[in-house]
């Protein structure tokens, strides 16, 4: 009787609890998906046509609004990726642990992620406390601190979900939030002089990193440390952070991937690969060939090879099963090719590198592209010769089906040349292609396509920020830490290591490249270019190595990541997508990998197959 009384005393708080919840959750969303629909009205308005039409748009005031807008989507799209527990992190150690320990490493590795987002959101609100003043305006009377204050908000709201995830049980929160607590009071008073405590600290959390704490709080965690310990206001911090997100040209980032999340979102992977059979289904090997131009085309503007894969695999592997290629040949195909369009534009790690390398993004659109076609053309040769073997039976070439395929397809098979169009020819800067190329996308599928309706598209604005936040959260936390070595001169200092040590430029990049396929086992490719790049951009100028060259080298060595245990998404993911064990998947994946490290090798040693095009364009 008490124990009904009980719980009926509990239902009604319990659902107020859950109301309150799906309300925050609804709220979130809308606010992330109005972030990025402005951000593209913003981009819009900063084109050079609305002059020539006797429009006077302020675009200084658009541009800076802009910047300020692509600082709400990194917090509030990393508020909902902690949400639905999508932040990226390093470590899988943790699934190696005995069962029996796993509950126990996740209530550590949560309290210490939570420890340090709280004190990054201290350090944002000693942040903002210190702009305040400042009294600066951003448009139509909105003071620039109440945009900064989003990172204390957002910050707080991570703290707040990383912590409520760490564990399933009330007991097991109870006890990561006493640790997390604990934690904190230790930074805040420590027993020690902050400098005798920083090796134990950066022990403790190379172990969480290890064990699986989201990237942002290595990075975050790794500045507070090292700006305590030299005695350095860690206010310092959220600064990098604010500056490195609000940078003139990464709203391109959220922009150009939005436009590849319409395509996921809608029916364009039917009408690609129905437009790829119609003109290659005749040709020996054509089904690989749709696979790989397909997943090619895909990741280009998703900026991930996994989106390729769960959107494209349904179609792929049936069609290359049924031209009789080998299970083993059309898994590894498939989990090979995803990675294909990274070094395309407008993919996200060449937009990534062009920021963090100080790179025209023009140059690095070009740059990529012979390189990307030479990898694409490998792959597709394999694939053609792997179906030798299978006795494929081809249809008869169509002309009418072949054109009445591309008609249909005449949206995707535009959205390519908007971008290049807009930059290559001169007729708009970076944000204003990008805001474009996904107007141009969203119009187009909900409009003439009808594949997209209110519904689809907020879930495809939410899923797009969700990713950019997540990546944005790294770019901005990463910040600290970069400019912190910086100021130690430690990439100086490992380039003058290396050029004592190190007799020749051709040494240096086969050293270079068995390093980059180290790091591509261990880490993602968005947090691999935020470390890498200004660790060894110093020295590969030192040895008089093209930064263009050096982008495209390390993204290319990068790509053989995603096929590379431990950390190889492409694995996970198409043992995910269809029900096959990982170590089945890594097999197949074997021979597609020696094929793209075969073209790296070409791109490694032959420079100016990336460097050719950017400088034929730069002296016209």
């Amino acid at each position: 009787m008490l124990a009904s009384l009980a719980m009926a005393g509990s239902d009604p708080w319990q659902g107020w609890l859950d109301r309150s919840r799906a309300t925050f959750r609804i709220t979130e969303d809308l606010l992330l998906c109005a972030a990025m629909g402005a951000l593209v009205l913003l981009g819009i308005g900063q084109l050079d046509l609305w002059p020539a039409l006797g429009l006077r748009l302020n675009v200084g005031v658009m541009d800076n609004v802009a910047r300020h807008v692509t600082l709400l989507i990194g917090m509030l799209g990393s508020m909902v990726a902690a949400r639905e527990r999508r932040l990226l992190a390093i470590g899988t150690l943790a699934q190696l642990a005995p069962e029996r320990l796993q509950p126990a490493i996740a209530i550590f590795v949560g309290a210490t992620s939570t420890s340090i987002a709280a004190g990054l959101a201290v350090a944002s609100w000693q942040f903002v406390s210190f702009e305040r003043p400042a009294g600066l305006v951003l448009a139509l009377g909105v003071p620039v601190w109440i945009i900064q204050l989003s990172l204390p908000l957002g910050f707080a709201v991570l703290a707040a979900r990383v912590w409520f995830h760490s564990t399933r049980t009330p007991r097991g929160r109870a006890i990561s939030l006493v640790l997390a607590v604990t934690l904190m009071l230790v930074a805040w008073n420590p027993p020690l002089p902050p400098a005798q405590l920083l090796g134990p600290a950066l022990a403790l959390l190379a172990a969480t990193t290890l064990l699986g704490a989201p990237i942002f709080a290595v990075f975050g965690g790794a500045s507070l440390l090292l700006f305590g310990a030299a005695g350095d206001p860690i206010a310092s911090i959220p600064l990098d952070h604010y500056g490195q997100v609000t940078s003139p040209l990464l709203a391109t980032l959220p922009l150009f991937t939005l436009a590849g999340y319409v395509l996921a979102g809608s029916r364009a992977a039917q009408r690609v690969v129905t437009l790829l059979i119609a003109w290659t289904g005749h040709l020996r090997g054509g089904p690989a060939i749709v696979t790989v131009l397909g997943s090619a085309f895909f990741t280009a503007f998703t900026g991930g090879s996994g989106v390729t894969i769960l959107a494209l695999g349904g179609l792929l592997l049936p069609l290359l099963l049924a031209a009789r290629h080998s299970d083993r040949d059309s898994l590894g195909l498939i989990a090979g090719a995803a990675s294909l369009g990274v070094l395309l534009p407008p993919c996200l790690p060449l937009i990534m590198y062009s920021i963090i390398g100080q790179v025209g993004m023009n140059d690095m659109f070009l740059a990529g592209l012979l390189p990307g076609a030479l990898l694409i053309a490998m792959m597709a040769g394999w694939g053609m010769a792997s179906s030798g073997r299978s006795g494929e039976a081809r249809p008869a070439f169509d002309l009418d089906r072949a054109l009445s395929a591309a008609w249909a397809a005449r949206f995707e098979l535009l959205l390519p040349l908007v971008p290049l169009t807009l930059l290559i020819g001169g007729l708009a800067l970076p944000v204003p292609a990008a805001a474009a190329t996904a107007l141009f996308a969203m119009v187009t599928g909900m409009l003439f396509h009808r594949d997209l309706n209110l519904a689809t598209l907020r879930r495809v604005l939410v899923d797009c920020g969700l990713l950019t936040g997540g990546v944005l959260l790294i770019l901005g936390t990463a910040m600290g830490f970069t400019n912190y070595l910086i100021t130690l001169q430690v990439p100086d200092a490992l380039a003058t290591w290396i050029g004592l040590h190190v007799e020749s430029r051709w040494a240096f990049l086969l050293l270079l490249n068995l390093f980059l396929i180290a790091v591509g086992c261990l880490m993602d490719i968005f947090t691999a270019v935020v470390v890498v790049v200004p660790l060894v951009l110093p020295a590969a100028l030192a040895f008089g190595i093209d930064p263009l060259h050096l982008g495209i080298l390390i993204l290319a060595n990068l790509e053989l990541g995603y096929l590379t245990p431990p950390v190889g998404l492409n694995l996970f993911l198409a043992a995910y997508r269809f029900n096959r064990p990982v170590m089945t998947v890594a097999r197949a994946a074997l021979v597609p990998m020696l094929v793209l490290l075969s073209g790296v090798i070409v791109i490694t040693y032959w420079p100016p197959l990336t460097t050719w095009l950017p400088s034929l364009f730069r002296g016209n």
